[in-house]
């Protein structure tokens, strides 16, 4: 049984606050908690409030902030929590590249991608807000606009990256409704490896360390059986190392059926000009009222184009388009 526990936080939306009320609170201090409290649940915990527009952020009479409305909140796995932090800060730091790199890395490509176009367009959205100010770079808005780019050049990007795209982009504005002058930027560089270190500590456990020293003991214990069955293979010339880049029996083959019927080609038209050129030779040989050696060429060539049109249709592989 699930239970809703709702409780009653006095406080203020974020966009209702008083010019005097502004300048009495640390607004920029809340909005770097802020924006730490959401790398951290992006980066360590896997478990994000996906809504935090300014009517969802509450200042509380403490001049603590509050978030309300958990009804649209989001799961990420520890793997796409390491892809988030590459991109993050690659795109905080205004890095097109490596930002591009990051999105691929956590992407699926189809036969449609482009490559070269999917990196300029890239390169376009995240310098079009580097040429600002390194540090008025909308995150949340860069993050959407490289999804857009992604989709256009045939790239398939996890649910989950349009989503925290989305919520970046509602904390820049809650965080320069705090304070006008906050840099968000400078506040996920600050906060974003800090956070990732938080996590990286907090999955050591006793557990691990001793599931590690088992397998460390393991890979010990048979490093020098291995060792000797190579060295027995080197001295003994029974070294072998395979490296198959591509089936070069079959490119052969494929090679020798693509000149084969190149020249079974120009056999069957020389057949056919040579029937045209023996249609105005009289001669006394005839098939169904045609010279005969014209219709014996003739023939031969039509018998061999018929050959070569059922060995196309029957032998020859085809492959399936392939089910995405």
């Amino acid at each position: 049984v699930r239970v809703l526990t709702m409780d009653f936080i006095e406080g203020r939306k974020a966009t209702d606050l008083s010019p005097i009320t502004r300048v009495e609170i640390d607004g920029a201090g809340l909005g770097d908690q802020l924006f730490r409290a959401y790398l951290k649940q992006i980066l360590v915990d896997g478990f994000l409030h996906a809504d935090p527009h300014p009517g969802n952020v509450y200042l509380t009479p403490d001049a603590h902030l509050a978030l309300f409305d958990l009804g649209m909140v989001l799961h990420i796995d520890p793997d796409l929590q390491q892809k988030l932090l590459r991109l993050i800060l690659s795109i905080s730091e205004g890095e097109s590249a490596e930002a591009a790199a990051a999105v691929l890395d956590m992407a699926e490509t189809g036969e449609e991608f482009d490559r070269a176009a999917f990196q300029r367009q890239v390169f376009e959205v995240v310098s079009r807000h580097q040429n600002a100010k390194v540090e008025e770079i909308e995150l949340g808005k860069v993050i959407l606009q490289t999804a857009r780019s992604c989709a256009e050049c045939g790239v398939r990007l996890p649910s989950e990256l349009g989503m925290v795209g989305q919520t970046l982009l509602k904390l820049d504005r809650v965080g320069r409704v705090l304070a006008p002058a906050f840099k968000p930027n400078d506040s996920i560089r600050q906060n974003a490896l800090r956070s990732m270190r938080r996590g990286v500590m907090s999955g050591f456990s006793l557990a691990k360390l001793f599931q590690s020293a088992v397998e460390a003991r393991d890979f010990l214990a048979g490093l020098p059986g291995r060792v000797n069955r190579v060295l027995d293979s080197v001295s003994g010339n029974g070294l072998e190392i395979k490296v198959r880049a591509f089936d070069e029996t079959r490119l052969m083959e494929g090679f020798q059926k693509v000149a084969n019927r190149i020249t079974l080609g120009l056999i069957l038209a020389a057949l056919i000009i040579g029937a045209a050129l023996l249609m105005r030779i009289p001669t006394s040989f005839r098939i169904l009222g045609y010279p005969g050696l014209a219709m014996i060429f003739f023939l031969s060539a039509a018998a061999g184009a018929g050959i070569l049109i059922w060995r196309i249709l029957m032998s020859d592989e085809h492959r399936r388009p392939k089910v995405r």
